[in-house]
């Protein structure tokens, strides 16, 4: 029995210490990483999906705004001789609208006055005060004893604020004062000088030595031979989503507005819309399987499936996606007929510009007809939003990893913990097993001392 335990004791004091405690601290700890790292992978996964969803929603909705705001999508108006006039296009510009015939009779003119040659500019002209009046507005102008020059006055008359414009320019044996005001007729101006003021002032009154240069005047035009007349040379109120400038007066050379429709970029686009769309819908349909399809992201599939039916503009009867050749298959994703789209370009193409570009008012902001740009804006505010669809699940889908994360964190804790104490514990059953080593060498030299002393 004795030999039996001596035996056992031998066989135990061989133990690796070091790997029975890794063993066993890893059968604990490997079950709980793996099943946290299995849930931190998922969630990451979750999260590029939604992320690349998001990223493809603003994405689509950006580009598509860009190419509205910068006009690449309207029409673009054409002049037949642009020495005569320009024309650029502005927001909210009907394509079918263009076509007009202008006669330029005249172009707006501004006032402007010079006075004679001062020989020096900074000496003293008189004190007083003058009356500069613009389209009925008068403003006083006061010259004291610290801005009784040339110079003074000029500056004094740029300070009133009336609109007119005071320089002085060198001229032979000294300086001329010139005042330039606003074109228009309306804007014909005078400057006099106010009983009490010093004669000199004269030499600088309408009245007395300033001299009109160039009278004010209005710009004269004829559009389809109705007759305008404008105060500047630059007219944004008689051809809807045109802005004319006049360049030179031409009477008797009529002068074609038309347009240039981007046809060929506007079919682009709409095959661009249904290739980004379809890859859009692919995006959420990921984000959906592998977070789950939630609540927010079922309705934002649902406010995208509705952009093709969708009233987009009030032009006739082509308001729609729909009804340029776009429709929805069976898995959700859009189909363009291209037939149908060249068949309606080529009957209509403004309706087709039309679904494009929103609808301003007079001042270019959008009042109605949003478009697929604004209708896709809208559909992105709202979905990214705090509260949107996306928002709301990446909130949640970080949320989720934080708290994974800090869950990992405390399994490494307490696991290392736990094998601290397999550490300590295996430590101390060391020391006991060389002591139980010792006595068992101990005992068998003793027992074979006594097995020897029977024999003798």
């Amino acid at each position: 029995m004795v030999t039996s335990i001596a035996s056992s004791l031998g066989a135990g004091s061989g133990i690796d210490i070091a790997k029975l405690v890794s063993d066993l601290s890893s059968a604990s700890r490997e079950p709980k990483v793996a099943r946290l790292g299995g849930l931190i992978t998922a969630n990451t996964a979750r999260i590029s999906a939604v992320s690349q969803a998001r990223s493809d929603l603003v994405g689509f909705a950006d580009s598509l705004e860009q190419m509205i705001s910068d006009g690449s999508l309207r029409s673009k108006p054409t002049v037949s001789d642009e020495s005569v006039l320009s024309a650029t296009a502005r927001a909210g510009l009907q394509a079918d609208k263009f076509a007009a015939t202008i006669v330029v009779n005249s172009l707006a003119r501004a006032q402007s006055s010079y006075s004679g040659v001062v020989a020096d500019k900074t000496a003293a002209i008189g004190t007083g005060t003058m009356t500069l009046t613009v389209n009925g507005v008068a403003k006083t102008i006061t010259v004291g004893a610290t801005n009784d020059s040339l110079e003074g006055l000029a500056t004094a008359i740029n300070a009133s604020g009336a609109g007119v414009t005071a320089s002085i320019i060198s001229d032979q044996g000294g300086s001329r004062l010139i005042l330039k005001g606003a074109t228009g007729a309306a804007n014909a101006f005078t400057l006099t000088a106010d009983g009490g003021a010093d004669p000199g002032l004269g030499a600088f009154a309408t009245n007395g030595g300033l001299s009109v240069g160039q009278t004010a005047a209005n710009a004269e035009f004829t559009l389809d031979g109705v007759a305008f007349s404008r105060a500047s040379n630059t007219i944004d109120d008689v051809v809807p989503g045109i802005s004319l400038t006049l360049k030179k007066a031409a009477p008797g050379q009529p002068v074609d507005l038309g347009a240039s429709r981007p046809l060929d970029l506007i079919k682009q686009t709409v095959g661009d819309f249904v290739d980004v769309y379809n890859q859009l819908k692919k995006s959420l349909q990921a984000a959906s399987k592998l977070s789950g399809a939630t609540t927010g992201l079922r309705e934002l599939e649902r406010e995208l499936n509705t952009l093709v039916t969708k009233v987009l503009t009030s032009h006739g009867s082509i308001n729609q996606l729909s009804d340029i050749g776009v429709s929805t298959t069976k898995d959700g994703t859009l189909t363009l007929d291209k037939v149908k789209l060249d068949a309606v370009l080529a009957s209509d193409a403004g309706a087709v510009e039309g679904l494009f570009n929103p609808l301003r008012d007079g001042t270019h902001n959008p009042v109605s007809d949003p478009g697929i740009a604004g209708a896709l804006d809208a559909i992105r505010d709202k979905a990214v939003a705090t509260d949107g669809a996306i928002g709301r699940l990446e909130k949640s889908l970080a949320d989720k990893g934080t708290s994974l994360s800090k869950e990992l964190e405390k399994v490494e804790t307490r696991e290392a913990a736990y094998k601290a104490r397999l550490e300590k514990q295996y430590s101390q059953l060391d020391v006991k097993l060389n002591a139980f080593k010792a006595t068992q060498a101990y005992l068998e030299q003793q027992i074979k001392l006594w097995s020897n002393s029977n024999n003798d």
